[in-house]
């Protein structure tokens, strides 16, 4: 009777770890949960993010965990679609008893999870949503990336002060809060340093062809055309603009990033803003490109450098926290005030780190190749 009470006794106990998905940590690892993109449409930026988390997992690993603990990170695909960060955030949450996720990458994706990470206590680190409202959810939810309101004010300044510009146009998505927090903040900061909109075009995310409202922006006689959204149709666009004979230069931002694998010709002359460049002398920054070269045999982008340092951000948070406890963490967080690859870095009262950003411009290289090169530093009054 005694044998068959420790069997029922150890049996129920095996069900309980079952459905409670594990959620024991064990005591010599600390899991952290990742979602992004890692196929789809904008699959680039969640693959390269993702191997930039796991170039500093291996790092921080290899030089002995944090406190000793080594990081397991479990990364799940949510193909850019908000109803599948969803079903990733509850498989991580529930199933791996996940209480720190890095993701998702595209704002949308990202905001489908912050009221379900805020209301349990769960620690969100967005790398690169850079929709204002990312944060809104309250105290546990974080960025490593700049904001849309900053990132289109450093497009309007960069037109106006440094292409010297006088008459912007414009074509976005006007579905999509991304490109219409860009243009909105665009229009504002390239206005109060003198420059006019002359033509404000959108279109609807999934477009193609974008003929009818060039055939307006070359009427209105531009000297620069902003372009803010994600590298696929930014490279559609572009090729189009150009065959309607507008040279001018255009100016968009980070979903820029992907382009030089994406486009041709039609894009030079192009700059966007972003989150670092590849190219800086930095040291951090050249450790950071040679490793990761060293790993994926190519160049990182922004996506891969935010990623990186948001595995480092959670990583000196947990050092200085002493423990796992998300609160702990949370309270760390919120005083961090270091460098890192995409710069320094401490956080304002909504979470948004304050930081400067690089702008980048595409041009040919020696081998007749689209690269992306340093341009300037742009930071708002």
């Amino acid at each position: 009777m005694k044998k068959l009470l420790v069997v029922c006794v150890f049996a129920l106990l095996l069900v309980s770890m079952v459905f409670a998905g594990g959620k024991k940590e064990d005591e010599n690892t600390i899991k952290i949960g990742g979602i992004a993109p890692l196929s789809g449409s904008v699959a680039v930026y969640g693959v390269e993010c993702t191997n930039g988390v796991n170039l500093a997992v291996d790092e921080i690993n290899a030089a002995g965990g944090i406190n000793g603990k080594m990081i397991v990170y479990i990364a799940e695909d949510d193909e850019g679609d908000p109803a599948k960060s969803v079903n990733a955030y509850k498989k991580l949450t529930t199933q791996d008893g996940i209480r720190m996720v890095i993701g998702s990458l595209t704002s949308g994706c990202t905001i489908a999870l912050t009221s379900s990470a805020q209301a349990q206590g769960v620690i969100q680190i967005a790398p690169a949503a850079t929709a204002e409202a990312v944060t809104d959810a309250g105290n546990y939810i974080f960025r490593t990336c700049f904001i849309d309101p900053f990132q289109g004010s450093i497009g309007g300044k960069f037109a106006s002060e440094n292409l010297k510009t006088k008459k912007a146009a414009i074509l976005y998505d006007i579905g999509n809060d991304y490109s219409v927090g860009l243009q909105e903040n665009f229009i504002k900061e390239f206005t109060k340093n003198g420059g006019e909109i002359v033509a404000n075009e959108s279109y609807i995310t999934g477009d193609k062809d974008f003929n009818a409202q060039l055939t307006k922006i070359k009427a209105a006689n531009p000297d620069v055309v902003y372009l803010p959204d994600y590298y696929g149709t930014v490279a559609l666009i572009a090729k189009q603009l150009r065959n309607q004979g507008i040279m001018t230069p255009i100016i968009g931002a980070d979903g820029w990033d992907g382009l030089t694998d994406n486009a041709g010709e039609e894009v030079l002359n192009g700059f966007y803003s972003n989150h670092y460049a590849a190219d800086s002398s930095d040291p951090a920054v050249q450790a950071f490109v040679k490793n990761f070269k060293a790993k994926y045999n190519k160049e990182p982008n922004s996506f891969a450098a935010l990623g990186y340092d948001s595995m480092y951000l959670l990583k000196d948070a947990i050092l200085k926290a002493g423990t796992t406890d998300t609160k702990a963490v949370r309270d760390a967080l919120e005083k961090i005030d270091a460098d890192y690859v995409t710069g320094h870095i401490k956080f304002d009262e909504k979470h948004n780190p304050v930081k400067s950003a690089v702008m980048i411009e595409l041009v040919k290289n020696a081998d007749g190749k689209l690269e992306a090169v340093y341009n300037a530093t742009v930071t708002l009054d």
